[in-house]
């Protein structure tokens, strides 16, 4: 994949080399410089010895290729923008400017000035009249500049990875270009962007385990946040109608191709909404994203005429082919080989599993599958009341959250509500969660302060859950979370 090792001192007896030229091996300021992708875009003719034919140009970038040829030199140059060849002539560099050329090495970062215009076979070139060197790259570089093949090497190495495979600069642009127009499009839409804290005293507002640690100045204990929930309703309750935040979340749970325990959750709420409000946000939010990266709406998402909008028990109930009594869905979860009992971790208590939540367990394993079998997003509503306890029941049905997720592909990419705002009925539903943990688990789960605030009047809000990971997976066409996340968690190296 790459050079020796040992090479490495080639490379240190060249940074002496620059140096006892009395250039300096790691750079100075650069100014005046233009992106390559600018440079291809001028217009060029071709080089002959008649004289200048293109206009002139100054370019700084990494040496990705490099080859000799005596008294003419091709190189490589890139930058984040792309890539464009170099002619170096000796006879149109001066001596120390050759000498300094012949030092080089992949990987190392240079600035050069020059005529650009295109070779006889019409490659687009600058022919080299002055060069620069800005920094010794002393490790040696990968030699196959159309990517690397390890994925393992490629996640370790992800500096190396955005240089040389080209798929992964373009995802780490792209998904600025979407947070950037998550930002804007909700900005335009009155929604203020808040910060909200990362150390938690209570790890609420998502059924996930938290990461512990400890703060020694107060000694007490805290852990990162799970979700960016509770604190974003506070702020509802003292005036700001129409609040968001992007922001890390902390979950010490699994890794997979769609879970990182480290990731960027965008929520947003709004007062005097509700879930079907937030569907329609929601449409128009990723619509935007898709727009933003050019290319035409070819992905199914963009459809903002036809979503289906499904009810979790119709949906489950066609899969499953089960009636919704509590024998038929027992049956379907043992045919479909689930567990029926529940085990607590501590105590070692056996309880049956409720109802609700081998409905839900069914969902995941035989409705999702059929989900990613459409080629249209589809939005399911209609979940169990006793699984989302901070959200509104449906009035003509108290047994139902008034909830939807959105899955595309059969990945759910969007968790909304019509929020609870009655601190009666979320104080009741926070205590059944407690039931049967111990009190040191009640302390850490119980979040008073927020029922306080409840009692204070919160106004009826709709409420949204986008991962953002997932939305760039999705707008990008990548399978994996790891290769939208810059710098996933990974096992500590061996030495």
């Amino acid at each position: 994949m790459s050079e020796p090792t040992d090479l490495t001192e080639f490379r240190r007896e060249k940074m002496q080399n620059i140096a006892d030229m009395g250039r300096d091996p790691w750079g100075q300021r650069f100014d005046g410089r233009t992106p390559i992708a600018d440079i291809r875009a001028l217009p060029a003719a071709k080089f002959d010895d008649a004289g200048p034919s293109g206009p002139k140009v100054r370019a700084a970038g990494r040496v990705v290729r490099h080859r000799t040829g005596g008294k003419l030199h091709f190189l490589e140059l890139w930058d984040q923008t792309g890539r464009v060849q170099l002619m170096a002539r000796i006879n149109k560099l001066s001596p120390e400017d050759w000498k300094l050329l012949e030092c080089l090495d992949l990987g190392d970062i240079i600035g050069v000035d020059g005529e650009f215009g295109t070779t006889k076979t019409g490659e687009p070139t600058i022919q080299v009249e002055q060069l620069t060197f800005l920094t010794k790259s002393l490790e040696p570089h990968p030699k196959d500049v159309y990517g690397l093949g390890d994925m393992e090497y490629r996640l370790r190495h992800r500096y190396l990875d955005m240089i040389y495979t080209p798929d992964t600069l373009r995802r780490a642009q792209q998904r600025v270009k979407i947070i950037r127009t998550v930002r804007n499009y909700l900005d335009e839409r009155g929604y203020l962007e808040v910060e909200t804290p990362t150390l938690h005293a209570i790890a609420g507002g998502a059924a996930a385990r938290p990461f512990e640690t400890h703060h020694n100045a107060l000694d007490i204990d805290l852990f990162l946040r799970i979700a960016l929930e509770l604190p974003l309703k506070r702020l509802l309750v003292g005036g700001l109608e129409k609040v968001y935040e992007i922001g890390r979340v902390f979950r010490n749970e699994g890794i997979s191709p769609r879970h990182n325990p480290e990731f960027t959750m965008l929520e947003l709420y709004e007062a005097y909404g509700d879930l079907f409000s937030i569907m329609d946000l929601t449409e128009g939010l990723i619509v935007a994203c898709v727009d933003s990266l050019g290319g035409g709406r070819a992905l199914p998402c963009v459809s903002r005429q036809c979503v289906p909008v499904v009810s979790m028990r119709t949906c489950s109930a066609n899969t499953l082919a089960v009636p919704g009594d509590a024998e038929g869905v027992q049956a379907a979860a043992a045919a479909a080989g689930l567990r029926l009992e529940l085990r607590d971790d501590k105590t070692g208590t056996v309880t049956t599993k409720e109802h609700d939540v081998l409905v839900h367990e069914l969902f995941e394993h035989r409705v999702e599958p059929q989900l990613a079998k459409s080629d249209q997003p589809i939005f399911v509503y209609d979940y169990p009341a006793a699984l989302c306890p901070l959200t509104k029941r449906k009035r003509e049905n108290p047994a139902l959250a008034e909830r939807f997720e959105l899955y595309v592909h059969g990945m759910e990419l969007a968790n909304a509500y019509t929020e609870l705002n009655d601190p009666i009925t979320q104080e009741a539903t926070f205590r059944r969660q407690l039931v049967g943990m111990s009190e040191e688990d009640s302390m850490a789960k119980m979040d008073e302060d927020f029922i306080r605030a409840l009692r204070y009047g919160m106004p009826p809000a709709g409420g949204l859950g986008i991962g953002m990971d997932r939305l760039v997976m999705l707008l990008t066409n990548t399978t994996s979370i790891r290769d939208v996340i810059l710098f996933p968690l990974l096992r500590p190296e061996k030495a």
